[in-house]
Formats: C-alpha cells, structure tokens, sequence
C-alpha cells in the first residue's frame, strides 16, 4: 500500500488490487450470483441511451415520494451558522417530538451518569453533523471550532467519521490523523490493528502508514469499483442536461443530488436513475437528503461499520462501554438501530431542525449543538479525571 501525505498527515491510499479468492467475499455480502451484470477493470459495458420510461414507473414505485419526504418544510437560515432551521409552523410538533427524542444537551447529566465507570466511543456522520447542508457538497466544511471540538474529543475517546462520502473526501475535509475514518457508507474503513477476531475477517488488508502505524483496511464491496465507475459516468453523461444536477463518485457508491433542481425535474432525475439501474440487478438505490445514492447490494451498511469498528478497537460486546453515535441522515439511522439493540449499550443522537421518524435515542438540533454536545463532554471528563 502507497501513502501519500496532506498536510504531512499520513492519507492512505488503495492496495493493489485484490482477487476475490484473497478477499475471501462471503456469500452473505452477495445476495445476487454472479450471473448477474458482468464487469471487470479491462472491459466497460456499453449501456444503450434510452428515453426515459413512463414516469409512472418511479411514482408506483415509490421514489417520487421518498425524494419529496427528504425535502424538509420550509426553512429560514440561521446567520451565525450558516445552517437550516426549522420553521414557526413546525415548533409545536417538533416540541412533541422532542418528548420522545429528548435533547442531548438537555440531557447531559443523565448520559453522563450513565457513562461514569464505561468506556465512551464516539461515531460521527459528517455532512449535516459536523458541517452545515449546504448547496454545493464541495463547499460543506467544518468550521475551525468544530474541528478543535472533534480533536479534544479524540483525545479523550476512541473517534470515528463514518461518512456517505469517500474516504480520502472526507479525510480532506476533516484533516485529523487521530480518528478512524470510514467512507462510502463504511464500505471503506481505515481502523486500527488489535488482537480481536475483527483482524482476521477475510476482506480485511494490513498496511503500514509512515510513522510505522500498522493499521486494517476494511473494503467488502471492492470488486464493484469498476460497476460503480460505470455508473457514475453513464449518469454524468445522461444528468448533464438537467439544471443543477451534480452527481459524485464515493468509490464504493454514486451519488446523484438534485438540491438544486427544479422540482419539476426531480421525476425525470429520478426515471434516469430507474432506467441505468434496470441494467444493474446488484446495484441498489437509497436515498438520502436530497440525494439518491446507488450502491452494491451487499449486506453492510453504518450499523455494520460501527460493530466493526468497536471490535476492532476491543470494544464489542462489554458491559462496560458506551458507543455514541451522532449523524443526521437516513443512512445514519442503520447505526441508531444497532445501537439500540445492544438493549441500552448504547446512544444514538440524531441531528435534526424538525421532527422525523427515528431510532435515535436523543436529539440535537444542528450542528452548533453538536459543537456544544462534543465540548461537554470533554469538560466533563477532564472533571472527572482531575477528580480522580
């Protein structure tokens, strides 16, 4: 494995490429034969350039509604933050809600008291979390202070980022080589090298970084890069016509945002994507906040990137640990679900200006409060420590 540097902080780069025998895939991660859509890294299929289908084919099946429920109510700008705030007209049901998701902040004293005597570990999503939802994906950046926030916590308690976003994008963007980092929904994960059983899985990878830091890189879903690439640059050519269209590739998933589109092109965004996955029976699409994502059919996701995590850090399965996990979208919600089976182990926070359906356990409002949530919970284990 290669490194290469940023800001003389190590950044991984991939292995070569490894042969499905060595990756030791199991058949649980791939739901589909492999009769289904062929593709290596020499040859590229050549998709035919259709017209879109009949739009009843993306309102039957649901994904008019699933793109419009991701659209918020209206929304005014809070200045200070640069970030998206409920409006009036929600205040009354948000308040409700909150009776079932109670604020984090609110709350602290409680989680605290619930903490003393375990081991913390924080997972982070990143986009909406640690940085505001803006326009342009490229331009959602943390603040300074809220880097200083994640780095003081790090110090503190083993710190993930698991983010919708590649792994070497969202590593550029925070900048800080004391976390794990997992990207594209944590299909790629950079961990750490324990004696736990999470080091012998077969898709796991072993490299050294600069300073002589052996660490694991985790990637169950390698062998679609080359599908994925095809994709993306069949829905580059194919969006290209539509006004504020953007579409990304995380390696491991291709993202296609329509924030910036008129609403009346969200159908035909929408039928374009049916029509290229029509040709690609192991891809899957979900979606996120104004945006649709098509990624691999296999069985992983951020709950699963979380467990990993812990057992790599030595940490899965012990009464004495609570996992904490803060994130803001539907992607997010695997993680919350995880968490809440593990029968109060551990927390989920979801970041939220306004209601919605959750299996978090508490709730934050916008970033700024996960700023305020983070801080806390390093003033209040420099207390305790200073106590002890």
């Amino acid at each position: 494995m290669e490194l290469k540097t940023n800001h003389a902080a190590p950044v991984l780069t991939d292995p070569p490429s490894i042969s499905k025998s060595r990756l030791g895939l199991h058949s649980s991660l791939l739901p589909y034969s492999q009769q289904g859509a062929s593709f290596s890294s020499g040859k590229y299929i050549n998709i035919p350039r259709k017209k879109p289908g009949k739009l009843d084919d993306v309102r039957s099946n649901g994904w008019l509604d699933a793109m419009k429920s991701s659209s918020p109510p209206r929304k005014k700008l809070n200045k200070d933050f640069n970030i998206e705030v409920a409006s009036d007209d929600v205040d009354n049901a948000y308040c409700s809600w909150m009776l079932k998701h109670p604020s984090a902040l609110n709350s602290f004293e409680r989680i605290t008291n619930f903490a003393r005597n375990k081991k913390i570990a924080i997972f982070l999503d990143y986009d909406g979390t640690l940085s505001p939802i803006v326009d342009d994906p490229d331009r959602a950046i943390m603040s300074n202070a809220m880097r200083s926030a994640v780095r003081n916590v790090a110090k503190h308690f083993p710190t993930a980022i698991i983010s919708g976003r590649s792994r070497d994008k969202v590593y550029d963007l925070v900048g800080l080589t004391e976390l794990y980092y997992a990207g594209s929904h944590g299909m790629d994960i950079m961990g750490p090298v324990t004696n736990t059983d999470s080091n012998d899985h077969p898709n796991c990878v072993k490299s050294t970084d600069q300073q002589g830091k052996e660490v694991n890189l985790f990637q169950p879903a390698r062998e679609f890069i080359p599908m994925i690439n095809e994709v993306f640059r069949t829905l580059v050519e194919n969006t290209k016509g539509i006004k504020g269209a953007k579409v990304e590739n995380h390696k491991f998933c291709a993202s296609v945002h329509y924030r910036n589109v008129d609403e009346k092109n969200w159908s035909t965004i929408a039928q374009i994507v049916h029509d290229i996955l029509k040709d690609y029976p192991r891809l899957r699409l979900t979606h996120g906040r104004k945006v649709l994502e098509v990624r691999p059919v296999i069985d992983w996701n951020k709950g699963k990137a979380v467990e990993f995590l812990l057992e790599s850090l030595g940490l899965n399965g012990r009464d004495d640990v609570l996992p904490i996990y803060i994130g803001d979208d539907r992607t997010d919600e695997d993680a919350f679900k995880f968490l809440k089976k593990k029968k109060k182990r551990g927390y989920g926070i979801l970041v939220s200006p306004g209601p919605k359906e959750t299996s978090a356990f508490y709730s934050l409002k916008d970033p700024s409060e996960v700023m305020e949530f983070l801080k806390s919970l390093v003033r209040w284990k420099e207390e305790e420590e200073e106590a002890n």
